[in-house]
């Protein structure tokens, strides 16, 4: 009776708006972030943009997680075993994890029960089960596997396994991911459909409530099995606030007044007005705000497609490809549109912070190297028609004076952006605005955009760009376990890549944090994932 005292009381003040703590529940810690693109799903298996991967990273856990250092950590797994060949995946479960206390369970007790090893083969074949269409099936894709079996194993209630088709060793660092999750066949058949708006899980926080468009609430799982060293069981905060106001701009008020606790990422509309043109701080906000950077595993980038029938040909086509490359100041770019934010894009592919990154084998700025390209292949006047969305029209803009100082003319056509994934995925764009975020952190993610068994539409190879040498490479990385080794290959093949010029990278992002003083603890990690398990707040 106590708990569900507590749970209403709770519930009352979360949706009473935005306002500070009142009454009789000023203790309580409420963490408050506001989610403009909004949430559609709850249900871990559609997880796949970071405002859903942030919602469902609070209630659900996977075998394994990633620290903020990005090093592989236990989760519901407390140890694991790979055997020689990297076919088989053997993990050892935890036997204190529990599902969130639901009614799903028992009506008359809302009891719970703890976490077995035949939960995950139920959750991991919901990910693959086609007539639920989860855009996470990819994830294991590398699993041995007839038309309606996948190698998943329950050997006992606290050891799953897994085994391969062939050898994959991003493979671990995949089963992070929020697809992996685990969920109760319970919930799952009590709720049905609904269960995207009840999830069930694991995680620091339960599910409480949620007004779609409005207000979701998240409230403290009292059962959590992580604890800190002391022994304090985790999270130390009582509940989870998300709002969805559509407009940043009112968003963004709303944080500066103290509404909100935190802010990723920053809208052009008021960069200025928070940061200097060195990707500082402002003076006027160090007293409220703390800034939080570092590097992103996101490389935002140009992409062109490459025709086999270009009338340029294949010689003047990379010609092209390579001056468009040469005459972009990237450091100006980034100093005027974006603040600072950001390293330019002068390797390749691989983002700043992952094994296989080097800043060398890609392009720096050249403008004679750039204007002789255009001379030598008789390109002057040559039309590229480039395609970007609105939130990138400043930086289309940069890039279209760039190119057409080197004798080459640039129209530019801003898209929405279905409109523009639909147009690239079947090769209708010649030269489009792209941008890939780590799925999980191994430099495999960005290289296998290249390889030709990935062509769009069936794969992410939009640019259409095929080189067997770059294939044969791909494989052999994917028959190296061993990571230094490995980041070898992928040096190699970035550079032979981006020798052929297919992208135009433009610059490697950053993490931006803005977070409320009185949080505490906050940190960050390369994939801007949304961890609140150790945040505190204080006064």
């Amino acid at each position: 009776m106590r708990r569900g005292l507590l749970g209403l009381v709770l519930l009352l003040v979360l949706t009473a708006g935005c306002g500070r703590r009142q009454g009789d529940d000023e203790n309580l810690a409420i963490f408050k972030y506001n989610e403009s693109a909004g949430i559609l799903t709850l249900d871990p298996i559609y997880a796949k943009d970071l405002p859903h991967i942030w919602a469902c990273n609070q209630v659900f856990n996977s075998l394994v997680a990633f620290d903020d250092k990005m090093n592989l950590v236990p989760m519901v797994a407390k140890s694991w075993d790979i055997s020689e060949d990297g076919l088989r995946y053997t993990f050892h479960l935890r036997d204190d994890v529990q599902f969130h206390e639901d009614k799903c369970f028992d009506e008359l007790t809302a009891k719970s029960r703890f976490v077995t090893a035949h939960d995950f083969v139920y959750s991991f074949n919901r990910v693959v089960d086609k007539t639920l269409n989860s855009p996470g099936l990819w994830i294991f894709s590398s699993v041995k596997h007839d038309d309606d079996h996948y190698a998943f194993a329950a050997l006992d209630d606290t050891t799953f396994q897994i085994e391969l088709s062939k050898p994959f060793p991003p493979f671990f660092g995949i089963l992070s991911m929020t697809y992996a999750s685990v969920v109760p066949h319970e919930a799952v058949e009590y709720y049905g459909d609904n269960f995207r708006s009840h999830p069930v899980g694991t995680g620091p926080f339960k599910f409480q409530y949620w007004k779609e468009g409005v207000k979701l609430v998240f409230r403290k799982n009292p059962n959590y099995f992580e604890r800190d060293a002391a022994g304090e069981r985790l999270p130390y905060i009582d509940a989870v606030s998300v709002s969805f106001l559509i407009d940043k701009q009112v968003a963004f008020l709303e944080f500066i007044k103290g509404k909100f606790d935190f802010m990723s990422g920053i809208d052009a509309r008021y960069k200025d007005e928070l940061l200097t043109y060195d990707g500082n701080l402002r003076k006027k906000y160090e007293d409220k705000i703390e800034l939080i950077t570092e590097p992103y595993l996101n490389t935002e980038y140009f992409s062109f497609f490459i025709d086999p029938n270009d009338p340029l040909g294949p010689d003047r086509a990379r010609a092209l490809r390579q001056a468009v490359n040469l005459c972009i100041d990237r450091e100006k770019m980034l100093r005027y549109l974006r603040n600072g934010i950001g390293e330019p894009g002068t390797g390749g592919m691989i983002p700043v912070g992952l094994p296989g990154h080097s800043s060398t084998i890609g392009y720096s700025y050249d403008l004679k190297r750039a204007q002789r390209l255009v001379a030598d292949n008789h390109l002057q006047g040559h039309l590229l028609q480039l395609t970007t969305v609105a939130d990138y029209a400043d930086i289309g803009k940069f890039v279209q004076s760039q190119v057409e100082q080197i004798g080459l003319q640039c129209k530019m056509e801003v898209m929405p952006p279905a409109t523009m994934r639909s147009m690239r995925n079947n090769g209708s764009l010649p030269f489009f605005r792209s941008s890939w975020v780590a799925d999980y952190p191994d430099a495999e993610n960005y290289l296998s955009l290249f390889t030709t068994s990935n062509f769009a539409p069936s794969g992410p190879n939009y640019t259409h760009y095929t080189n067997p040498k770059f294939d044969k490479l791909y494989d052999k990385a994917l028959l190296c376990n061993d990571l230094q080794e490995r980041a070898k290959y992928y040096t190699e093949m970035d550079s032979l890549m981006m020798q052929d010029a297919p992208v135009v990278v433009l610059f490697y992002d950053e993490v931006l944090r803005f977070v409320n003083k009185r949080v505490k603890d906050m940190g960050s990690n390369p994939t801007n994932l949304l961890d609140l398990r150790r945040v505190r707040i204080g006064e």
